[in-house]
C-alpha cells in the first residue's frame, strides 16, 4: 500500500469537492460533532464545543501529516462549507486493508451525496493506495449507512478485521475487495 498524503489529493465528483480539512472548518466540525443522530451511530458523545472542534482539526492534520489517516471534507462544488467528512484510516499495511469512515450533517442525508463521495474514495483507495480490502464498521441500526455500503457492493462478514471501535451498538463488519488486484494475482 502506498501511504503518502503530503500532496493532499483533492477529489472531484459530479456534484462534490472532497478537500483537505482547514482551520476555517471549525464551526461546521462543531456542528457535525454536535449532531445527536450522527453521534449515536459513530459512538461519540454530544459534548462538542468550538475548542474541541479546533483540537479535532489539529489532531486530524497531524494524523494526515504522519500518513496515519487521510480525511476529506465533503463540500458541494462552488461552496466551501463542510457538509460531511470521509476518511481512510486504521491502515493494516501487512494485509493491505484500510478502514473507511464517514459522516454527514443530517440536513444533507438522503440525497445520494455520501454514495457519490464513497464511490470516489473507493476508486482512490484501490487505484492510488493499492489496498486489497476496504472495511467499514457501521451500526446495523444505521439503515442508511448499511444501505449505501450494500449499494456499493460491500459484503457483510463475520471476521473482525481491523476493528477498533467501542461504544457503538450493534456493530457489523462490511468489506469491499479490490477485484483488480485479485485478478492480477491469478
Amino acid at each position: 500500500m502506498e501511504l503518502n498524503f503530503k500532496d493532499f489529493p483533492k477529489l472531484i465528483t459530479e456534484r462534490l469537492l472532497l478537500r483537505n480539512i482547514e482551520n476555517t472548518d471549525v464551526v461546521l466540525i462543531h456542528k457535525l460533532h454536535s449532531d445527536a443522530m450522527v453521534n449515536a451511530f459513530v459512538g461519540r458523545e454530544n459534548s462538542s464545543n468550538l475548542k474541541k472542534a479546533e483540537e479535532y482539526i489539529i489532531k486530524i492534520q497531524n494524523l494526515v501529516a504522519k500518513n496515519e489517516c487521510i480525511y476529506w471534507v465533503i463540500t458541494e462544488k462552488g461552496n466551501n462549507d463542510l457538509i460531511g467528512s470521509i476518511c481512510l484510516w486504521n491502515f493494516d499495511i501487512e494485509n493491505e486493508i484500510v478502514e473507511i469512515g464517514y459522516e454527514m450533517l443530517s440536513e444533507f442525508q438522503g440525497k445520494g451525496i455520501m454514495t457519490e463521495a464513497i464511490k470516489k474514495i473507493i476508486e482512490y483507495t484501490f487505484e492510488k493506495i493499492k489496498a486489497k480490502i476496504i472495511t467499514a464498521f457501521p451500526s446495523s441500526d444505521n439503515v442508511n449507512s448499511v444501505s449505501i455500503l450494500k449499494k456499493l457492493n460491500f459484503e457483510l462478514e463475520n471476521e473482525k478485521y481491523n476493528n477498533k471501535h467501542e461504544n457503538i451498538k450493534n456493530l457489523v463488519t462490511y468489506t469491499l475487495r479490490n477485484n483488480q488486484t485479485e485478478n492480477r494475482n491469478k
